[in-house]
């Protein structure tokens, strides 16, 4: 099982790499053209690719290290890169950025000193996949109705807000547990 974990040219990695790929595409089709509707059909594409990869990894025993870090990689910088596109026609999006930001580089330094202290890429937990849930469909919709009243787009932005800072705390406390489990076991 070691010999897995430590591979790198797998279909899932290489559909995570497809995505880091999109994301320029998304950016240009939203910013260049403004062709909001092909944006759209790509973040589908990337969504549909992102749930192949997890299906693919898990099915076939294709999970490995560079997976769990490469497919989180590419869910945050496609929000990041369209909450910003976003955050032009809609200011919420802004915050909703910033706070992505605070809270990934935060679990990013947690992430890696669990690592550090326990040997094991940690993997990605139910709230933090309801985050991406969340933020992908708040993209989404932000997306496909650009005429958005400001009030419908704040409403949005404040409840993905409240679970990404409930996934947030969850994952401190899960990180504090393990640095401190493991300094107590030595």
């Amino acid at each position: 099982m070691k010999q897995a974990e430590n591979r790198v040219f797998t279909i899932p990695n290489g559909l995570s790499a497809f995505r880091l790929a999109l994301i320029p595409v998304m950016v240009w089709l939203y910013l260049g053209p403004k062709r909001q509707d092909l944006a759209v059909v790509v973040l589908i594409l990337s969504g549909v690719t992102d749930l192949a990869d997890g299906y693919v990894a898990r099915r076939f025993h294709m999970v490995s290290n560079l997976g769990k870090v490469l497919d989180p990689v590419a869910d945050k910088l496609t929000q990041g890169a369209l909450t910003v596109c976003l955050a032009v026609a809609f200011p919420a999006m802004g915050i909703l950025f910033a706070v992505l930001l605070v809270k990934e580089l935060v679990m990013s330094v947690l992430g890696i000193l669990v690592m550090k202290k326990t040997g094991k890429v940690q993997g990605a937990k139910w709230h933090g996949k309801l985050t991406t849930v969340c933020l992908d469909g708040v993209i989404l919709l932000h997306l496909a109705f650009p005429a958005m009243t400001v009030a419908t787009s704040q409403v949005l932005v404040f409840a993905c807000l409240a679970v990404m800072l409930l996934s947030m705390v969850l994952y401190l406390l899960s990180y504090a547990g393990r640095l401190q489990k493991k300094e107590e076991n030595g």
